[in-house]
């Protein structure tokens, strides 16, 4: 029997200041970095969840000595040749980055590798990867011809290609260029919408060339790496769920301190401003790689608009969060053009409309988003994460607005990227 957790909404507003956990997709990346560069990585404020030390515990299975302790991550990186033909099965957990990332990772590495995941990961379709790394000219089976974990990698000399993107996935560009850096020649990739660039951007930290050029972005192989200091920005896909929570809670003022401003990411900015949220934005002066700053929010009288379109990459995470503000929203929103988010740790689409509606909202799914009408009261009731974090906490979001108390099943599903979380929340309520 799944645990469940009964949550209440505040008497008061949410009042105070927090720093969110630490950015998941940097955090990945950057143990992914600093095990294939020469000499040592040190990385501040890694995100601690679950998926985070999947990826860790894969790159120790690859012959990677990895030390953690509360103040920082330490990866003694060797290389590429430093990576070694791993004596067990690499199990990736439910972390779709880990899975897809190192997919193109181990592309050019001349041994063998078996990936697992969970049964979310088994359920999400790994083809749009094994096909470019493939034709790339590495060796990939499983489960449907490669398109399903457990997947079987073999490794090894690869040509440059040029490819382009059928959905737009940050996941997937990244592991090409990732294949791309071992290859011969240049591969290139084309993207049909800009999507987040913290591969290309660690790919410059840590010493090495990349470029764009319109939608195009290029990477020569052969590339080597030396290890540096990442810090991690705040998550602003977590940051997201506080952001929302200040501007519908009345009475409400939150501060969220380095949070990371990428505009690859801050999609939600936009939304919630053409919405009508109030939020100052306070850039910081020390940008490390990339760009962060603290966001202040307040209560807002907030209206209802259509979202779709090149900025659906920019929030593809913040989705969930996005249909309960527009829940408290005058009007109708529409949301459109985010197919992708049917493939991601469950149906999200599906998920949120079933459990927003059992609270009450005004909401339904159509082929590729959904539609939502506010401004709408919503009541307690009992819910369900789906087992998917981002649906677990925008409900735990929902419950601060309810009129009676949400009881919200398998909630340890949040810790997927944000253990702190309830913690967070309690935080804020008792500063009021």
């Amino acid at each position: 029997m799944q645990d469940s957790k009964r949550l209440a909404k505040p008497a008061n507003g949410l009042n105070g200041e927090i720093n969110v956990p630490g950015d998941k997709s940097i955090s990945h990346r950057a143990i992914m970095f600093g095990s294939i560069a020469e000499g040592e990585t040190k990385v501040h404020n890694f995100l601690m969840g679950d998926d985070c030390l999947s990826t860790i515990s894969c790159f120790r299975k690859l012959g990677v000595q990895i030390d953690v302790s509360d103040d920082e991550i330490i990866v003694h990186g060797k290389g590429w040749d430093g990576l070694e033909e791993p004596v067990d099965i690499l199990d990736t957990g439910n972390s779709g980055t880990t899975t897809r990332l190192i997919m193109g990772l181990l592309a050019g590495r001349p041994f063998h590798s078996v990936l697992i995941g969970d049964e979310s990961i088994a359920r999400r379709p790994m083809k749009r990867v094994a096909d470019p790394l493939k034709q790339l000219g590495t060796k990939i089976d499983g489960r449907a011809g490669g398109d399903y974990t457990p997947l079987s990698i073999r490794g090894g000399d690869l040509q440059g290609i040029r490819y382009e993107l059928p959905v737009a996935s940050a996941q997937v560009k990244s592991a090409i260029l990732l294949a791309g850096i071992q290859a011969e020649g240049v591969t290139e990739v084309i993207e049909p919408e800009r999507t987040r660039d913290h591969t290309e951007r660690m790919i410059l930290q840590f010493g090495g060339e990349v470029s764009r050029d319109g939608q195009s972005i290029k990477v020569t192989g052969g590339q080597a790496f030396k290890g540096c200091t990442v810090d991690v920005p705040g998550d602003i896909s977590s940051a997201a769920f506080f952001m929302v929570a200040a501007a519908i809670v009345p009475g409400s003022r939150v501060r969220l301190k380095q949070v990371g401003l990428n505009e690859t990411r801050t999609g939600i900015l936009s939304v919630m401003n053409k919405m009508g949220a109030s939020i100052e934005v306070i850039p910081s002066n020390d940008d490390k790689g990339e760009p962060v700053g603290d966001l202040v929010v307040e209560t807002s009288s907030l209206h209802g608009i259509e979202i779709g379109g090149d900025i659906i990459p920019t929030l593809i995470d913040e989705i969930p969060i996005i249909a309960l503000l527009a829940t408290q929203a005058e009007g109708t929103t529409v949301i459109k053009n985010a197919e992708e988010l049917k493939v991601k740790e469950t149906n999200r689409i599906d998920a949120i409309v079933e459990e927003l509606k059992k609270l009450g909202a005004d909401i339904e799914a159509t082929d590729d988003g959904m539609i939502i009408r506010g401004k709408t009261d919503l009541h307690g009731g009992e819910v369900h994460s789906w087992g998917d974090h981002r649906i677990g906490m925008t409900l735990a979001i929902a419950s601060l607005i309810t009129t009676s108390d949400v009881v919200l099943q398998n909630h340890e599903a949040i810790n997927i990227s944000y253990p702190q979380f309830f913690e967070h929340i309690d935080q804020l309520i008792a500063r009021t």
